[in-house]
């Protein structure tokens, strides 16, 4: 999907603390160009409000009562009705332990909760435009927490569809950089990277540059 100057980016809260989704709900009314279309207090309460508002992107928290964000993330990402959007978790730890399995589950990123409002503004179009991001203080960490504790090889059954500039860039991208930091290093365009990247996606059915950062790193890719 791409998000264009003329188009609302849809957005759903899922949090069980009503002050914090308020506070949300505020920010977020006063863009121009995001509206909140849902609030649920947990999970359970969230599925069918996503069904029935299809949001673009879903701030979600990872603790909360009856369904947590990691139960609820599983169940919007086999849903094939959901296909199309996109959760970003929100933490209130650097490095809260289940993020790694948000992650694999197919979360498009994670946010802490005491992010600045214009990242977290950011981070949703970002996410609506088919990015993906995890806070920029501790992605590295993230993915060298992630890969280690994965360190068995398991290939994505895809993986040979791949050309081998594909498969390199699938690397890259697990290391954590941007296009146009793998495109500085391998000294090309970062269109170039980014036509790589997409191809890969495509090939691997990657939801978006995060899923393919989980398969980069089970599959054992390296650079």
């Amino acid at each position: 999907m791409s998000i264009t100057d003329h188009t609302l980016i849809r957005v759903a809260l899922v949090d069980d603390q009503p002050l914090v989704r308020m506070g949300l709900a505020t920010m977020i009314g006063a863009e121009p160009d995001l509206e909140v279309v849902g609030e649920a207090s947990d999970g359970s309460a969230a599925l069918p409000m996503l069904r029935r508002t299809h949001p673009d992107v879903v701030l979600c928290d990872i603790r909360m009562p009856v369904l947590d964000g990691l139960g609820m993330l599983e169940q919007v990402t086999r849903d094939p009705a959901l296909e199309d959007v996109r959760v970003v978790m929100l933490t209130t730890f650097e490095l809260d332990e289940y993020v790694f399995e948000a992650l694999r589950l197919g979360a498009s990123g994670f946010l802490l909760k005491d992010a600045e409002p214009v990242a977290l503004l950011d981070a949703i179009r970002v996410v609506a435009d088919g990015g993906s991001l995890l806070a920029p203080t501790v992605t590295k960490r993230v993915i060298e927490e992630f890969g280690s504790s994965r360190r068995a090889a398991n290939p994505h059954p895809r993986l040979g569809d791949l050309t081998e500039r594909e498969r390199e860039m699938v690397a890259w991208v697990a290391t954590g950089r941007s296009n146009a930091e793998i495109a500085a290093e391998l000294v090309v365009s970062p269109d170039t990277v980014r036509t790589h990247v997409s191809r890969a996606m495509v090939k691997l059915h990657a939801r978006d540059r995060a899923q393919l950062v989980v398969f980069a790193i089970e599959s054992g890719l390296k650079i």
